[in-house]
C-alpha cells in the first residue's frame, strides 16, 4: 500500500497527537461526508455531546444517542422508523466514521492509530463527531514516526494491517455488546455491519481521491477473507455496463436497514439489491 496524499514529516511535529492532528485535517479535507473537528487533549464536552466510552456504560447516554438519531430520520425523511432501526442507523453511522478516523490515517499515511472510546464524542444535535487524537500509533520500519515515544513498529505490512483490524476491533466490541439489544441481531451481523463499514470508508476514500481501484485493492488486503471477529471479507466483485465499462461493487454482510426508510434508494452494497439494481445505481 502506498501513501495517497503527503503527510508531514514526523520532524514537523514533537509527538504523535501533533501527527494525527496533520493526518485527520487531511482526511476531513478529502472525505465531505465525514464530519469530524479536531479536539483539544483535554476536551470540554457540552451537555449535547456524549463521549465513545459513555456510550458503551452509560445507559442514559445511550438512550439519548438513539433518540437523537430516531429525531434526525423523522425531521430528515418525515418518517417514523422502528426502534431497531434508529438504533442500526446510529451503530453504522458511528462504525463508518470511527472506522474511517483509523483506517483513513492507514490509507494516507501508512500508519495506524488507536482510536479508544474516550477518544471519540458524538454532538447529539448535529451527529457530528469529535476526535482527541491519542498518543497510540504503530508503524512501519524506515517511518520517521517510529522514533516517536509510545510508537509500535511492526515487521511488515500484513502485521500493520493486522494492528488495523485490531485497533477497530477493540474499540467497536463494547459499543457492540451495548447497543445489541436494542438493534436485535446477534454478533455475526454485529460485526458483519462494523466489516462493511471498514471497507466501505476505505472504499469512499479512494474514489474522493480519485484511485478507487487502488483502494479497493486495499481493502481487499485487509479483509481478504473472514478474519475473526470479522465474518467475511472485503468480496469485491466487478459488473459490466451495457457500454462496456466495468464497476467494482460487493454486496454488504451486514445491513443499516436505510431500505425500511427509502425502499426505492437503497444503498448499492445493500444485500436486499440484485446486481441488475446495482449496476444501475452505479451509472452502467
Amino acid at each position: 500500500m502506498t501513501a495517497a496524499l503527503e503527510t508531514p514529516p514526523a520532524a514537523a511535529a514533537a509527538t504523535v497527537s501533533g501527527l494525527l492532528c496533520g493526518a485527520y485535517r487531511q482526511l476531513v479535507g478529502v472525505c465531505g461526508a465525514l464530519t469530524v473537528t479536531l479536539d483539544d487533549p483535554a476536551p470540554g464536552f457540552t451537555r449535547t455531546d456524549v463521549s465513545g466510552a459513555e456510550l458503551t456504560k452509560d445507559h442514559e447516554a445511550l438512550e439519548a444517542f438513539l433518540a437523537a438519531e430516531d429525531a434526525r430520520i423523522r425531521t430528515r425523511y418525515d418518517h417514523v422508523p422502528r426502534r431497531d432501526v434508529a438504533a442500526s442507523r446510529a451503530l453504522h453511522d458511528y462504525a463508518w466514521s470511527v472506522g474511517l478516523l483509523m483506517s483513513g490515517v492507514w490509507y494516507l499515511t501508512g500508519r495506524v492509530p488507536r482510536v479508544r472510546p474516550g477518544d471519540v464524542r458524538v454532538d447529539l444535535a448535529s451527529g457530528a463527531f469529535g476526535v482527541t487524537p491519542g498518543p497510540d500509533l504503530a508503524c512501519l520500519p524506515g517511518d520517521p514516526a517510529a522514533a516517536l515515544p509510545g510508537v509500535l513498529t511492526v515487521p511488515h505490512e500484513e502485521a500493520l494491517r493486522a494492528e488495523l483490524r485490531i485497533a477497530v476491533a477493540d474499540h467497536m466490541e463494547p459499543l457492540l455488546s451495548a447497543i445489541g439489544p436494542y438493534v436485535r441481531r446477534g454478533p455475526r451481523a454485529l460485526w458483519g455491519l462494523v466489516a462493511d463499514d471498514l471497507v466501505s470508508g476505505i472504499w469512499y476514500l479512494g474514489r474522493m481521491l480519485g484511485r478507487e481501484t487502488d483502494a479497493v485493492r486495499a481493502a481487499t488486503a485487509l479483509l481478504p477473507s473472514a478474519v475473526p471477529p470479522f465474518p467475511g471479507g472485503a468480496d469485491f466483485r466487478r459488473l459490466a455496463g451495457a457500454d462496456g465499462r466495468q464497476h467494482p461493487t460487493r454486496t454488504r454482510m451486514g445491513c443499516c436497514l436505510y431500505y425500511t426508510i427509502r425502499p426505492a434508494e437503497a444503498c448499492a452494497t445493500c444485500p436486499r439489491t440484485c446486481d441488475a439494481e446495482r449496476l444501475r445505481r452505479l451509472g452502467g
